[in-house]
């Protein structure tokens, strides 16, 4: 009785793996928006890429976003531009200068930068301006746009009560605030 029931768990378990091994013939597709930044960037540099490998170009301005996004949920500091903390233009000042890409550092002088687009044409790596205060002047918060999906404008930015995070643009206080979008890239 011990053999037989030896006998069926050792047949049970040669079934079992053969069954959930995967069919090495079938052709694996894997985009650009389905691999990690790292898994992007070592694609694109090999000197060829096979079939099974589908990856769109590496923009400059993926890499910033991508630079970005790794200073998600670091804390609000005014003038802070390092994980123990950030200020709106601090955030997208450190995530263009890891990339070797010049900006100003305040987002007031960074609206004076770029050409102005509508929003209609937002793509990933444009910046968002807003006019969050009555004090005086036009423009005190920035954003960069991380994604476009029909119609929804997300970026990350850093918020004094929230610090680092990913935002939609269709958010009624972010929505009411936007003054305008530009290409610095």
């Amino acid at each position: 009785m011990i053999k037989k029931i030896l006998f069926l768990c050792t047949l049970s378990f040669f079934m079992i793996s053969c069954g959930s091994s995967k069919n090495v013939s079938s052709t694996y597709q894997k985009t650009a928006s389905t691999m990690t930044p790292r898994e992007v960037d070592v694609a694109s540099t090999k000197s060829e890429v096979t079939e099974e490998v589908v990856v769109k170009e590496v923009t400059v301005a993926d890499k910033i976003v991508w630079t970005a996004v790794t200073y998600k949920g670091v804390p609000y500091r005014f003038g802070g531009m390092s994980k123990r903390g950030m200020d709106c233009s601090g955030l997208i000042f450190t995530s263009f200068q890891q990339r070797n890409v010049p900006i100003a550092r305040s987002s007031h002088e960074m609206y004076r930068q770029g050409e102005s687009i509508p929003l209609r044409e937002v793509q990933r790596g444009d910046l968002l301006f807003f006019k969050t205060s009555r004090r005086r002047g036009k423009v005190n918060h920035v954003g960069l746009v991380t994604s476009v999906d029909n119609g929804d404008v997300r970026f990350i930015h850093s918020t004094t009560s929230q610090g680092v995070i990913v935002t939609s643009l269709h958010e009624h206080y972010w929505k009411r605030t936007f003054i305008e979008a530009k290409r610095v890239l």
